[in-house]
């Protein structure tokens, strides 16, 4: 185990370490209708899965077969096949492990594939619902080629015509690779257009086309290489034999490999636009939620206009680079699983996924319809190989205690030269710094600054070179963001008062229950008298400060359970020095405003609003095994732990929508989490909550809650008022 600390977080990553004759091997759990942590166990060995006899077998045997595929430990095994019969060779016989062993061929058997068993005695285990914190897998198949390992991992692809070297990204010229510290070329002896589409896919193109070769002088590499196409990397592909050379160096095709990549829409050097605008894109099929660059993130898929998420179970590199091609990226670099990109919402809508790699959308993958049981904690995700744009050499952090924080410095072209300024901080705010900390590959936004002072950048940096910038969040480069270009205004100006940022490799997500939003509405008919602390809070509508003491004010009223997702704690921004002590409701107040709560019409105009002017945060509730960190009372620690929720309930003052003035009608209720983005989170797609809402004057209905981006686009324009929490609010 091989602990890696960051200067954010501590991240755990379970490596095995065989000895070189321990047998390669993966296991896999399958069999009849099961659930996704039971199964026949499978072993896949010399290019072939097979089975393990249940002869000796044990729980001891089980926990080796549990923990190796990613569970914390066996429950029970089952002999007789009780999860089918199994196919193919039985791979294990007379097991006798200890429960210590890594993996199961380091086990004691009558060595492998020697058994006398038939598939009736093909065994089955049973493990825990719990994942192995940060257990990665690792594939330990090697590629033998003549019983030699090679691994090809220097590769690029060098421009050969002068119209391709000037651009950005590289789609075309020369395969090349690294030997004995030289780049060579390929012979293209065995070459095919599935091995340019390997070799385009590592470089974050999503397909291949024809080409018009310009031959160079060749150094060619002393083998040929034959793929089938669904390779994720070049090191995956079938190497050959030395090809033959003429007399002059040449191989006898007399040509080194071309190849010419098709990049996805998002990296064409030039982007359509006309045709954006004449032609409206259709529904996507597959979104990648809650990553922090660009090309990774939680999968999820579209049915019956609905998102939801894939189990992890059987998920593999060829399944992720389908899922990557289809989203205009290259292969996958990883296939992640155990919810390690963060947890969806919603169903899960696939499970056991295989795909041949050669299918245009993940959605025409197999899968299996009748596998249940799995939870998000299971949710697959990937890291898709994504071109070089070289975005990260044209911004730098600068004078901070570690790499991941400091004063932003972008180089800029300044009277026909490029040089390092600064970037002015008005305006400067947590979607800027997201875009900035994605751009440096460095992960999430943790905090903002507009105030640098104490960080010595660089002095010849100092002139701003950037002003006015404002960005959605979801732009790949600060360039792409809205910005003053060459008419720079900068009323601070720059060097001590530029902008800065703090990045971290996690964020919280905070995201709403819309069940319970639904279940808990009811009005209430409330006298003035009673609301003295809402009215010093400015929570009741404009209209009340008119209203006598005797008067009532008519109250929508509901309950909210705000979860926190994401993979760090949700803390308020301000520091405790700061808080604001509200004698009234006797707490303190750690954040200005964390909820706004509106009622719009059917065409999108605002009728009612309401808002947490201050907000308490603590850990209400958690799931299984998690701890509460956070309580507000008695000027105790704020926030909202990983895995924990913070319940408002429908009874607290504020809690509510003053519908005294509302006219009886159809309605959408909405609730906006974070609406100023005081604490920078990994998704602020889902931070709003919609409902509809029809109200007769005398009672009050609320029906089809749902959160933000949980639907089909089609679905979501029927509910007006905003459609995420990203655009909004500046």
């Amino acid at each position: 185990m091989v602990s890696i600390m960051g200067p954010f977080s501590i991240c755990v990553i379970y490596i095995l370490i065989l000895a070189p004759d321990t047998p390669r091997i993966q296991l896999r759990l399958a069999g009849d209708k099961r659930k996704h942590n039971e199964g026949r166990v499978e072993v896949f060995y010399n290019a072939a899965w097979g089975t393990v006899c249940d002869d000796d077998f044990n729980i001891h045997a089980a926990q080796v077969v549990c923990r190796e595929l990613g569970y914390l430990e066996a429950i029970s095994w089952s002999p007789s096949s009780k999860y089918g019969k199994g196919e193919g060779p039985i791979w294990f016989d007379n097991l006798r492990c200890t429960g210590k062993e890594k993996t199961l061929a380091q086990c004691p058997s009558n060595g492998i594939g020697v058994s006398d068993c038939k598939h009736s005695e093909d065994v089955g285990v049973v493990c825990s619902d719990k994942r192995i914190p940060g257990f990665k897998f690792v594939n330990t198949m090697p590629n033998h080629v003549e019983s030699l390992d090679i691994q090809v991992e220097d590769v690029r692809i060098r421009a050969i015509l002068s119209s391709y070297r000037k651009r950005i990204p590289v789609t075309e010229g020369y395969v090349e690779v690294k030997d004995g510290g030289k780049w060579k070329q390929i012979c293209n002896t065995e070459w095919t257009q599935s091995s340019a589409r390997v070799i385009c896919g590592m470089f974050g193109f999503p397909g291949e086309r024809k080409y018009n070769a310009r031959v160079y002088k060749p150094t060619y590499w002393d083998y040929a290489v034959n793929c089938t196409g669904n390779e994720a990397h070049l090191s995956s592909c079938k190497l050959g034999q030395a090809p033959s050379t003429k007399s002059n160096g040449t191989c006898p095709e007399g040509l080194p490999v071309v190849v010419s990549c098709v990049p996805g829409r998002d990296f064409a050097p030039t982007p359509m636009t006309g045709f954006r605008k004449a032609f409206r894109q259709e529904q996507p099929l597959v979104r990648l939620r809650g990553g922090a660059i660009v090309g990774e993130g939680r999968v999820e898929v579209l049915k019956n206009g609905e998102w939801g998420t894939i189990c992890d179970d059987k998920w593999n590199l060829l399944s992720a680079t389908v899922v990557c091609r289809e989203l205009g990226f290259g292969t996958a670099k990883e296939a992640l699983s155990g919810g390690r990109l963060g947890q969806g919402m919603g169903p899960v809508h696939m499970n056991e996924v295989a795909c041949s790699g050669f299918e245009k959308s993940v959605t025409e993958c197999f899968f299996n319809k009748e596998a249940l049981g799995c939870s998000h904690e299971e949710d697959a995700a990937v890291r898709c190989n994504v071109p070089a744009m070289g975005f990260q050499q044209s911004l730098r952090l600068s004078g901070g205690r570690s790499p991941f924080e400091g004063r932003v410095e972008v180089l800029a072209e300044r009277n026909g030269s490029l040089v390092w300024g600064t970037v002015c901080s008005d305006g400067w705010g947590t979607m800027e710094a997201m875009v900035v900390c994605r751009q440096l590959g460095l992960g999430f936004a943790s905090n903002v600054f507009q105030e640098t002072w104490y960080w010595p950048g660089q002095v010849s940096a100092d002139p701003v070179v950037m002003s006015g910038v404002r960005c959605s969040g979801t732009e790949m480069s600060l360039s792409h963001c809205l910005h003053h270009g060459a008419h720079l205004s900068c009323a601070k100006g720059g060097g001590r008062n530029a902008a800065g940022v703090a990045c971290s490799e996690t964020a919280p997500d905070l995201v709403l229950n819309p069940q319970v939003v639904e279940q808990t509405t009811y009005m209430e008919d409330r006298p003035m008298f009673m609301l003295h602390c809402a009215y010093e809070e400015n929570c009741l509508s404009s209209t009340s400060s008119q209203a006598p003491a005797n008067s009532y004010r008519r109250l929508l009223r509901f309950s909210s359970q705000i979860h926190n997702n994401g993979h760090s704690d949700f803390r308020p921004k301000a520091g405790r020095h700061s808080w604001v002590w509200h004698d009234c409701h006797r707490h303190y107040h750690s954040m200005e405003v964390f909820t706004l709560y509106d009622l719009v019409t059917l065409n999108g105009t605002k009728v009612a609003e309401g808002h947490k002017a201050s907000f308490c945060l603590e850990d209400s509730e958690c799931d299984e095994g998690i701890e509460k960190r956070y309580e507000c009372a008695n000027f105790g620690e704020q926030g909202i732990t990983v895995g924990c929720w913070d319940t408002y309930r429908h009874d607290i003052d504020c809690q509510w929508i003053d519908i005294t003035e509302l006219k009886p009608g159809d309605y959408i209720f909405q609730i906006v989490i974070n609406p100023n983005y005081e604490v920078p989170e990994s998704d602020y797609s889902n931070n709003i909550m919609k409902c509809r809402c029809r109200y007769d004057g005398h009672r009050v209905w609320m029906y089809s809650c749902h959160n933000g981006g949980s639907l089909s686009t089609e679905t979501e324009e029927t509910f007006p008022g905003l459609l995420n929490n990203q655009v909004t609010h500046r």
